[in-house]
């Protein structure tokens, strides 16, 4: 049964450069590397898969995606291609393959994650991929998001004790008890501490590669209450995987990772971990400039959250919203959503203890999210500068060990903040402190805030001080491609600062 042109199969091979006849050799040539020597494809085979809308049947989707992966340098998913998976048919699709079928959830987990891994062995960054609008990604999972999943371990319809399998290079499924879950668990509080004492950089491959192994065990049906801390698990990782690839700058990746926690999360019936999933995703879309996209996906994080949502993380999710008005110059709103997680912080009375995943999110945490807050909105009032250095430095002051991104970030909204305030002293002094152990991180977010600072020091060029100072940032920048290290600090094009505290 043929449907029309597969437009997104289309526009993916116009960027390979390959004719049809080649995309043919390659299919057979990588199938039979998969195991697959009886496959035999040809031009006009390719030519119905993207003229006419044709399916092809397994293994080829899954060939296809991998050729793509390697072809473009960033993952490209079973559904990127345009094609549904085995037990989909006739399911409408939504914008680019969200939300997908409960119980591909692991299969779309594994593969992406696979396909993530073979990108980092092969040294590839994916950095030509686009962002889904926000917009258009609320819309897509907003009904989604607010429905209950069937409960975890639960029998899908047409389902067996074992799930689809995502690839054919997957080991075989075998059931894990309590004591491999809790290592588990325990080895995400270890990623996440490293996450914040270094960036992303470091870990990423293998917060990557453990999300991939939690896949590979979702395909089992367990005990619900195992199925259940294993969604959890796989959740908690995806986070991650996407809070270091944006971190990296990663972008597009991230977001599927934000995505497939929230997939996961609502798998597990975690609804408030499934909207701070998405509200990650908005986080990002501030920092890259797109504060209207980001109130998108706030609305959508806040309503999927559910009753059961402690005040403390729906505090965490206003900071967010907070921080996407004032990069808009909504200084009243901004002051207004800020309010109303202050209140929110101090009503949370400490007898539910927080989640894993919330305890990061602390008073200091509060104090650098509307230090950020403040300090975007300076830039288009002034006077809001002051109250940035006040929260920033408040920030600072409760600070706990191991938390060095998040002082780095502060430092540098200190600086920017006193900078905006016209007082270069002060600012070349909290710079500088930035400076210190910045190097010691693998975090593109702290220089994405370095450059904006950078870019605020223009007005004091004559100040000597300063003159150093600006040396100094352009040492310690990372070159852009292709420049040279004196080139590192021309500011990149304007964002809304980096966020602040994972």
């Amino acid at each position: 049964m043929t449907k029309g042109p597969n437009t997104r199969l289309a526009d993916l091979f116009g960027l390979t450069g390959w004719s049809k006849g080649e995309l043919a050799r390659r299919v057979n040539r990588q199938a039979a590397a998969m195991g697959h020597p009886q496959l035999a494809t040809d031009t006009s085979r390719v030519r119905r898969w993207i003229d006419m809308g044709e399916t092809p049947r397994d293994p080829v989707p899954k060939v296809l995606a991998t050729l793509f992966t390697e072809r473009l340098g960033r993952v490209v998913t079973i559904e990127d291609l345009g094609f549904s998976r085995s037990g989909q048919a006739g399911r409408r699709q939504s914008v680019h393959g969200l939300p997908w079928a409960p119980e591909q959830t692991a299969a779309v987990l594994t593969e992406f994650t696979g396909m993530d891994l073979m990108l980092n062995r092969r040294g590839l960054v994916g950095a030509g991929a686009a962002l889904t609008a926000g917009p258009a990604l609320s819309s897509a999972l907003y009904d989604w998001l607010r429905t209950d999943p069937a409960p975890a371990g639960a029998p899908r319809p047409g389902g067996s004790a074992l799930a689809a399998p995502a690839s054919s290079d997957r080991y075989e499924a075998a059931p894990v008890g309590a004591e491999e879950v809790e290592s588990l668990e325990h080895s995400v509080e270890v990623f996440r501490a490293w996450d914040a004492a270094r960036g992303g950089g470091l870990q990423r491959k293998a917060v990557v590669g453990q999300l991939n192994e939690v896949g590979g065990m979702l395909a089992y049906r367990h005990p619900p209450h195992i199925q259940r801390r294993l969604w959890g698990v796989a959740a908690n990782l995806a986070v991650l995987a996407g809070w270091m690839s944006h971190d990296v700058g990663l972008e597009p990746t991230a977001q599927k990772y934000f995505v497939i926690a929230a997939h996961a999360a609502r798998e597990g019936g975690d609804r408030p971990r499934a909207g701070e999933a998405v509200s990650r995703a908005a986080r990002q879309m501030v920092h890259l400039g797109r504060p209207d996209e980001a109130l998108d996906l706030m609305k959508l994080a806040k309503a999927g959250c559910g009753e059961e949502t402690l005040p403390r993380t729906r505090a965490m999710l206003h900071t967010i919203e907070a921080w996407a008005h004032a990069s808009m110059g909504r200084g009243q709103a901004m002051r207004r959503t800020l309010g109303r997680a202050e209140d929110l912080f101090v009503s949370d009375r400490g007898d539910v203890p927080p989640p894993s995943w919330m305890q990061l999110f602390d008073e200091a945490d509060l104090h650098g999210m509307q230090a950020l807050a403040y300090r975007t909105l300076a830039e288009h009032d002034p006077s809001a500068a002051r109250t940035a250095e006040k929260h920033a430095k408040e920030a600072l002051r409760l600070r706990e060990k191991g938390r060095e991104r998040s002082k780095i970030l502060d430092y540098i909204s200190l600086a920017s903040a006193c900078f905006i305030a016209d007082d270069p002293e002060q600012a070349d002094r909290y710079a500088r402190l930035a400076l210190v152990t910045i190097g010691n991180t693998s975090s593109h977010r702290t220089w994405d805030r370095l450059r904006e600072m950078y870019r605020l020091t223009g007005r004091y060029a004559g100040y000597p001080k300063v003159e150093d100072l600006r040396e100094e940032i352009a040492l310690a920048l990372p070159a852009a491609p292709g420049s040279s290290g004196a080139t590192a600090a021309v500011p990149a094009p304007r964002r809304a600062g980096g966020g602040a505290a994972v």
